[in-house]
């Protein structure tokens, strides 16, 4: 018989770069209904020297991933390690870790995430449960989005649930089918030109509110080829650094005409990729604390009604739900929708890792 409840630990790196969500997470099954509660939790930012590593990792070679792979595991463990060790955590049933995206080329039949060797279930003496994509790419699918699973089994109550991280992501019901992909790049390129401030991001969109729209650059933009293809589909970086910021830099316009313009375009595309622009929204993710961003959703969406959730949710929500993929793959349970990525079937994703 399966168990009903599940003390475990979910992690979360996303590629906005803001740092390392955990999540202390307690799970219940009843009658098949799931429910949730995220106890401790916390962001833990990276390090300057970090930051460039992971934003230059695209480029490195396969010796270099090798060892950057090693480094990070190691990195990940000792945060890991020392958050538990801080709030007293026992009795976990796993540790649930996404890990850190650097490579994504499902259309090659590729992708990457540095933090899942096999060590840290001894780095950190816990049982891990990761690298939860590999698999679905392996079966043809887009190893992305993994979060709609837990859309449709903790946040079934909303029409959309909406992700405003590095890139923006949505899923829904369609026929009764989990629907979801990736959006456009979201703070990834917002990130990018506050960093050229001297800033970390902007805060609320307040630098974004003061540019003006460029036209004809968010024509180019709005006219990009990913935009017109149909789902499943999903982003890496990878689309960033050679698509869309070299069109953006091909304009000599302000930052602050960049930042203005960019945010248009991405409440644009999350209006154009919605079926039916009336329901509910839910929002999580940094970029729902971008005031600006947030006002242009709802001018292309006003008979949406937009809800963003209290911060633990707002901030956690992918670390919760990876807890709840990790959870699902020990009990040997559908993790992934063949139906969001293109997969040749539904499956239980992930590897685990026994601590001895």
């Amino acid at each position: 018989m399966k168990k009903e409840n599940y003390n475990v630990f979910g992690v979360m790196s996303g590629t906005s770069l803001d740092g390392v969500d955990l999540a202390h997470i307690h799970f219940a099954i009843v009658d098949q209904k799931w429910t949730f509660k995220i106890l401790e939790c916390e962001t833990v930012g990276y390090s300057q020297n970090w930051i460039q590593q992971l934003k230059n990792a695209v480029d490195f070679t396969k010796e270099q991933l090798e060892v950057l792979n090693q480094n990070y595991t190691q990195l990940l463990a000792k945060i890991i390690s020392e958050f538990i060790q801080k709030h007293k955590i026992e009795n976990l049933d796993a540790l649930c870790s996404h890990g850190h995206t650097i490579l994504h080329q499902p259309q090659n039949g590729f992708t990457l995430q540095i933090g899942n060797l096999p060590e840290i279930a001894t780095l950190i003496h816990q049982t891990v449960v990761c690298d939860f994509r590999v698999q679905d790419v392996q079966l043809g699918g887009q190893g992305a989005p993994l979060v709609p699973i837990g859309d449709q089994l903790l946040f079934s109550g909303y029409d959309y649930c909406i992700n405003l991280g590095g890139f923006s992501n949505v899923s829904f019901e369609e026929n009764n089918t989990r629907i979801a992909f990736d959006i456009s790049p979201v703070n990834t390129v917002l990130n990018f030109y506050a960093n050229k401030l001297g800033l970390d991001y902007d805060d609320k969109g307040q630098i974004s509110r003061t540019g003006n729209c460029n036209q004809d650059l968010l024509n180019e933009l709005n006219a990009l080829d990913y935009y017109q293809k149909k789902y499943p589909k999903s982003l890496g970086f990878e689309f960033v650094k050679e698509t869309v910021l070299p069109l953006i830099e091909s304009f000599q316009i302000t930052i602050e005409d960049k930042l203005h313009t960019f945010t248009e375009h991405v409440a644009f595309q999350i209006a154009l990729a919605l079926p039916d622009k009336k329901g509910s929204l839910f929002i999580t993710g940094g970029g729902a604390y971008n005031d600006f961003l947030i006002e242009r959703m709802q001018f292309y969406l006003p008979e949406m009604n937009l809800i963003i959730p209290e911060s633990k949710i707002l901030e956690f929500k992918e670390a919760l739900i990876f807890g709840l993929l990790g959870v699902l793959k020990l009990r040997n349970e559908i993790n992934v929708l063949s139906s969001v990525t293109g997969a040749k079937t539904n499956h239980s994703s992930g590897v685990i890792y026994k601590f001895k």
